[in-house]
């Protein structure tokens, strides 16, 4: 299932403003990486950004978790495709019929992006799942939502790498599980993660693609711990 996924670390470029963001990307080989463009970089520097990022070689990840009416979301998903970006995200909790709105707006474009839907942020446990009103677990609801956004044609998944051997063996080998939470074996902080998992962990979990901000963005020598990483992959 792993054989021609190219780079699997995604850096994500989780900075204020587009100058850090760029002058880290000097510094990275596309052949060692993608990037990652969320909210708060994505608001402050809009799609020049990405379409910079995409010219110097490298695949995007748009990280907006797109989750609205049906309409509203292909509409978008359509617009970031004109992006050149290589993969873009909603949030499975937007239902079936959003999912597929998503998808069938992806067909009709020239270069269709990789299509993930979110199912638990990382950021949430059991405790934060009931306030909301889910009896279920972390792992049930993301089991349940993976399955759902298979059903509904997309190409994987945002979920923990705690979750990910459970997925892979509920979706098969060809779903993309696409992983955050990383975080190296002797890291000092979870930060705002709670379902964490090293490198090594996740990939043997089954994950495609790891997420990966500040153990790189913030190290002392962000191309050593890529490395570190990368190699860690490899092993």
């Amino acid at each position: 299932m792993n054989g021609n996924l190219g780079p699997r670390v995604v850096i994500a470029l989780d900075y204020a403003s587009a100058e850090p963001a760029l002058a880290l990307a000097a510094r990275l080989d596309p052949k060692a990486c993608r990037v990652k463009v969320g909210k708060e970089l994505f608001t402050v520097a809009g799609p020049s950004l990405v379409t910079q990022l995409a010219a110097r070689g490298f695949d995007v990840f748009l990280d907006l978790k797109y989750h609205d009416i049906p309409n509203t979301v292909a509409a978008a998903c359509k617009a970031a495709a004109g992006l050149g970006v290589w993969m873009i995200n909603v949030h499975a909790s937007g239902g079936s019929a959003m999912m597929r709105a998503a998808r069938e707006a992806l067909a009709g474009t020239a270069k269709p992006p990789l299509l993930i839907a979110v199912t638990v942020l990382t950021s949430l446990g059991d405790q934060d799942l009931r306030e909301i009103g889910q009896q279920e677990t972390a792992p049930q609801l993301v089991e349940r939502l993976a399955r759902l956004t298979q059903a509904s044609g997309l190409d994987g998944v945002v979920c923990s790498a705690q979750e990910a051997a459970l997925l892979r063996k509920a979706c098969g080998s060809g779903f993309k599980l696409v992983t955050p939470g990383i975080r190296l074996a002797d890291a000092t902080g979870k930060d705002d993660q709670k379902r964490i998992v090293t490198p090594a962990a996740a990939v043997a979990a089954g994950a495609d693609y790891l997420v990966v901000g500040r153990p790189i963005t913030q190290a002392a020598d962000p191309l050593a711990a890529l490395a570190r990483i990368n190699a860690e992959i490899g092993a």
